[in-house]
């Protein structure tokens, strides 16, 4: 793998990230500025429940673009605990890019986990005290994520889909959150 030169890597961070949000975003529509940090994750649900496996993973999310948008990093297992070839069933090393869009009076947001072969297009919205993320699958299968119980250094992350006969919603991951330091 080629290394970045430090000089290289350092303007690049400088130039892609931000202090703080854009000022054409409305205060009341900036949803994702709690996550702007680093967290980490138990694992409760990943394709089954996982819960009494222990599993853990990171968070990191930063402003970006001149803070018209936030990126995250979800990383699952820590990497600390990362060994071996990844399994693209229980590994995830992904980033999800979410832009606000004021046209559509939300955020469009965008989800890649290369390890999996996952990409994800989504629209962030408030819904009540949540926040919901609707979008679809490549494939055309529906889906919802949702952020709640969003505190300042914690909250609860459910992924769900569209089922097979597109009849009910399946749960696809849960995450609960905790602010780092």
């Amino acid at each position: 793998m080629q290394t970045i030169p430090s000089t290289r890597h350092e303007a690049f961070h400088a130039a892609l990230a931000a202090p703080d949000r854009a000022p054409e975003i409305p205060a009341d529509r900036d949803l994702y500025g709690f996550l702007v940090g680093d967290w980490d994750l138990d694992v409760l649900y990943y394709w089954e429940d996982v819960s009494g496996r222990g599993l853990t993973g990171e968070l990191h999310a930063i402003r970006i673009l001149e803070g018209r948008a936030i990126q995250d990093l979800w990383i699952m297992p820590r990497r600390p605990d990362r060994h071996g070839a990844p399994d693209p069933k229980a590994d995830m090393y992904g980033t999800t890019l979410r832009v606000w869009v004021p046209t559509i009076d939300g955020w469009s947001i965008t989800w890649f986990n290369p390890v999996a072969e996952q990409k994800v297009d989504q629209v962030g919205r408030r819904d009540g005290e949540d926040i919901v993320q609707v979008g679809t699958l490549p494939d055309g299968t529906a889906t919802r994520w949702r952020f709640s119980e969003i505190g300042q250094d914690s909250f609860h992350w459910i992924g769900e889909a569209f089922d097979q006969d597109r009849r009910a919603w399946v749960r696809q991951g849960e995450f609960r959150a905790r602010r780092r330091g």
